[in-house]
Parts: C-alpha cells; structure tokens; sequence
C-alpha cells in the first residue's frame, strides 16, 4: 500500500481562491494556525465541545479541531479573519463591540462566526433559538447575558 505524503487541495479561503498541499492526518485548526497563520481560530478542548475553534465551511459552523483539512477540498471557508470587509468589523462583530460581549475574546472567534451562520440561515430567531443554536459555544468568563444582548440586537 502506497503511503500517501500530502494531498494538493483548492478551496477558498475567506473569499480567496487557494491551492495547497496538506498531510492526510492534518487537522484543520492546525492548517489555518501553523499553515496559514490565522490565529483568530482558537484551539482549546480538541473534541469539539466548547466551540473556540469554530469556522464556517459553506456557511456552516464547524469544529475545525475534530475535522480534517484535506476535507476543505472544493469549499468555502470563513475564519474570523474574513468577517471584517475593508477595515469595518461585521454587522455582528460590531453588536458584540456595541454590548461588551466580548469579555476575555477566547471565545469570541467561535461565538461570532456561530452567530454568522445562525443569521444567514435564521434571519429573525427566537431567544431559544439563539440559546439553542449557540449551545456549542461555551464561555468560561462571565456568562452568556451580553453574547445574548449582542445577538438580539441583530434580530
């Protein structure tokens, strides 16, 4: 059997088209970090519990510390470094601004791209939806009463 070094991938990476060579058993939190230095994505449980590592791959959260990066061939992905567009942050990294939600910031990232994605799919989500769908992000400072305010001022 073949041992296979690395894959060639294509994908687009926060609106740039991009073609690289990955390991087979590369994750993709360590990809966009170690790779392509985007530090934004946090890493932190590894066993996608907490949500630090969030990204969207074609709009939709994922937990890049459980997923491969060979897997990203042909997709989309957003890190928290693509939400701001010509130096102005996103409507939703200006609410979190606007309600101190961002308190530490560790889960910031994971929280504002869930939100990203919450919105594009549910324009005008009930507060249990919003509970409910960010119930994969988890914040270990303070409590989740500003994340909820920013959220709701979008709705």
């Amino acid at each position: 059997m073949a041992d296979i070094a690395s894959l060639d991938i294509s994908f687009t990476l926060n609106g740039a088209p991009q073609t690289r060579s990955v390991a087979p058993f590369e994750l993709l939190i360590d990809f966009l970090r170690d790779d392509l230095g985007l530090k934004g994505t946090k890493r932190s449980c590894d066993v996608q519990v907490c949500g630090a590592c969030t990204v969207l791959v074609d709009g939709l959260p994922v937990s890049s510390c459980t997923s491969l990066a060979a897997d990203i061939d042909g997709r989309s992905v957003v890190t928290i470094e693509g939400l701001a567009q010509r130096g102005e942050l996103s409507p939703v990294q200006q609410a979190f601004v606007d309600h101190a939600a961002m308190q530490c910031g560790f889960c910031t990232p994971g929280m504002v791209l869930a939100t990203t994605a919450l919105l594009e799919h549910h324009p005008h989500p009930t507060e249990q939806e919003i509970r409910h769908y960010l119930r994969g992000n988890i914040c270990r400072c303070t409590g989740y009463i500003k994340i909820l305010e920013a959220v709701k001022s979008l709705v």
